[in-house]
């Protein structure tokens, strides 16, 4: 009896056992066949290669100066008297800004005058006399001397009573005023800043490399910090004919329009020297371009015939790596490996291998009425 439980009671675990296992093998057949099952097609979004207009640009940036632009101030000091200006008023060249006390210059002058009033007189009756040989040559001479002396006094107070009266030396707008009637200035100080702002000019930095692709007349985009977006044309007007023994660089000026004063002097400006005529160029969207310790790649998307069991054509992920230029504005340049009028991924790249069935899905992005790329030379208009 107790053989015959031992012998059910094995039969019974071996029973477990064998279901158990054919379970683990029906389970594990399972999982293979998902492994070995044809994975489904990754959904990305593609974008065309296309060539277009390029020009090559150089960056630089600076800040803005006005092309006339000065400090105005006194030679002489004195009481201020009177001020003909007020702060941020447009002047004209010759227009009077400003008047020191000058009683004494004025009583200087008008002795000089005086003297000489009386030395002309004195020329004028010697040179009559002279000639009628009623006075000596050289007394003539010492009455010429003494009359032009007199003259030269005219000039010197005259020039000394010029000096304490201020004009504007050419059109512009003049700053904050920093003086008022009665403040007893030194020589030297500052009255207002006057600034034309008609023309700005700025001056900028290229390695000495670069300058031989720098020439005066070219175009120069600039952009300010403070009017983002809003680009005004400038030109090469001046290259320095001497590299900095510091940095190895060298200072170009570009000059550019202000008709309407909305760039100031000091601004912070970005520049895009236009190097070269446009020339065309296979341009892809910066976001395209996959990184790996390798180099570059792309993955392009192309059709192959589908597999014996399915019918017609698929879409498959190629990795192809891909030499770049220069970028600008979410657009590269491929000096090497992408022919026009193929079709790049520019969404989904994490989740491709090579070879891997995709389907092409609108890219959110893009603007379905906008073209990919915009502008012929890939500049913001």
């Amino acid at each position: 009896m107790p053989g015959r439980r031992m012998f059910a009671m094995l039969g019974v675990v071996l029973v477990v056992v064998s279901m158990l296992a054919g379970y683990k093998a029906f389970w594990i057949n399972q999982q293979l066949a998902r492994l070995n099952a044809p994975k489904p097609p990754a959904s990305v979004s593609v974008a065309p290669v296309v060539t277009q207009l390029w020009q090559r640009q150089l960056p630089a940036a600076g800040s803005l100066k006005a092309l006339k632009g000065i400090d105005l101030s006194i030679e002489v000091p004195g009481v201020v008297t009177q001020v003909h200006f007020e702060s941020g008023q447009a002047v004209t060249a010759g227009q009077s800004l400003l008047q020191l006390e000058n009683q004494m210059e004025t009583a200087q002058r008008d002795i000089a005058l005086a003297n000489r009033s009386l030395a002309r007189q004195n020329f004028e009756r010697g040179q009559m006399l002279v000639d009628s040989q009623a006075i000596s040559k050289g007394e003539f001479d010492r009455l010429s001397s003494e009359f032009n002396r007199h003259n030269a006094l005219v000039k010197q107070y005259t020039a000394a009573l010029e000096k304490k009266h201020i004009t504007a030396p050419f059109s512009g707008t003049i700053g904050i005023r920093q003086v008022n009637i009665g403040d007893y200035l030194q020589s030297t100080a500052v009255i207002a800043s006057l600034q034309d702002t008609s023309s700005l000019y700025v001056d900028f930095h290229v390695p000495e490399q670069a300058v031989q692709f720098i020439e005066v007349g070219q175009s120069v985009q600039v952009e300010v910090s403070a009017r983002p977006g809003q680009h005004t044309l400038g030109l090469v007007s001046a290259i320095n004919p001497i590299v900095d023994d510091s940095t190895r660089n060298v200072r170009v000026r570009a000059t550019l329009p202000n008709p309407h004063n909305r760039l100031l002097p000091g601004m912070f400006a970005s520049l895009q020297v236009q190097l070269a005529q446009p020339t065309p160029q296979v341009v892809v969207p910066e976001e395209s371009i996959s990184y790996s310790p390798a180099g570059q790649y792309v993955y392009v998307v192309s059709p192959h015939e589908a597999a014996p069991e399915t019918a017609g054509t698929v879409l498959t992920a190629e990795q192809r790596p891909v030499e770049t230029g220069e970028r600008r504005n979410g657009q590269v340049i491929i000096t090497r490996g992408l022919a026009p009028g193929e079709q790049v991924v520019t969404a989904g790249q994490l989740k491709l291998k090579h070879g891997a069935p995709v389907i092409v899905s609108a890219d959110r992005n893009l603007s379905p009425h906008a073209p990919l790329f915009s502008g012929d030379n890939g500049a913001a208009p």
